[in-house]
């Protein structure tokens, strides 16, 4: 086995290194030769239409599922030949919240805590209810709890042990747009604290809201990688009347995508966001 990483190794290399990455089922070709990195305490969105590989990604890189190509490394562990270590490194956030709703927010908090053998439950779960802005509500079950509130109280819990990186796999679905923004002020909250976020979305605001790099994932494939600016220079900027006006996120998107794929997914992805 070879040596683990060093600290200034893992400080040296970007949070996530994905190489060619490939997954198929059978004939479904789901990843072709994925490749991207995600810089330490940057938020990275990963956006695409439903079924465009985006979970399974994420399901590789918390080794979860194992990719049929390629390599993938998480904070300085190669997922396949370290999962052990990977798993210590990252917490997973899935699409809907997991917490208990006959506890309360406090009892979620410490619970978590305790089942990962960490001294002082109490103190780390009023310190997160406080940095998610929940303390008054950390007392009630969590039945009670808005969607925003669950969500925010689920983002907290995978705080708990301060891992390093997190994924966060489309974590405003179903939610109303009060309760995304919510959840936008923690994640913006998360990076702010140096901590690694990849986030997967189907939204295209939410990306341009809160992303420092964004990737379009498009059957299975990477197409586009790059910041906001760089990502809207490649279409020409539109005049009306002298006025430039820059070419939105979703501009881009539906140019390098095509707006309508064979399923009508590019579609669907557009109307479900202007739903939202």
């Amino acid at each position: 086995m070879s040596n683990p990483p060093t600290t200034t190794q893992q400080a040296a290399e970007p949070a996530i290194r994905v190489q060619d990455l490939a997954k198929s089922y059978k004939e479904l070709h789901v990843l072709r030769g994925v490749s991207f990195e995600v810089a330490r305490g940057g938020i990275f969105a990963l956006l695409g239409s439903n079924g465009a590989g985006k979970t399974t990604v994420v399901r590789i890189l918390a080794t979860l599922l194992k990719a049929d190509a390629g390599t993938a490394r998480v904070h300085g562990f190669d997922v396949a030949t370290r999962p052990a270590d990977v798993r210590e490194s990252i917490s997973l956030t899935g699409q809907f919240a997991a917490v208990d709703e006959i506890l309360s927010g406090r009892e979620n908090l410490i619970l978590v805590a305790r089942l990962r053998h960490l001294p002082e439950p109490g103190k780390i779960a009023d310190g997160l209810l406080r940095r998610f802005s929940l303390t008054e509500a950390g007392g009630r079950r969590v039945a009670t709890y808005s969607g925003g509130m669950r969500r925010r109280l689920d983002i907290a819990m995978s705080m708990i042990g301060n891992p390093p990186v997190i994924f966060l796999d489309e974590p405003t679905t179903g939610l109303d747009p009060q309760a995304r923004i919510e959840v936008w002020q923690a994640v913006k909250e998360l990076a702010g604290g140096g901590t690694t976020v990849l986030l997967t979305t189907q939204y295209l605001e939410e990306a341009e809201q809160l992303a420092d790099r964004i990737a379009i994932l498009h059957e299975g494939r990477i197409i586009v990688d790059g910041t906001l600016a760089e990502l809207r220079r490649l279409l020409p900027p539109a005049q009306v009347e002298y006025v430039e006006k820059q070419p939105s996120l979703e501009d881009v998107f539906f140019a390098v995508v095509g707006r309508t794929g064979p399923d009508g997914s590019a579609h669907d992805l557009l109307t479900t966001s202007n739903e939202q």
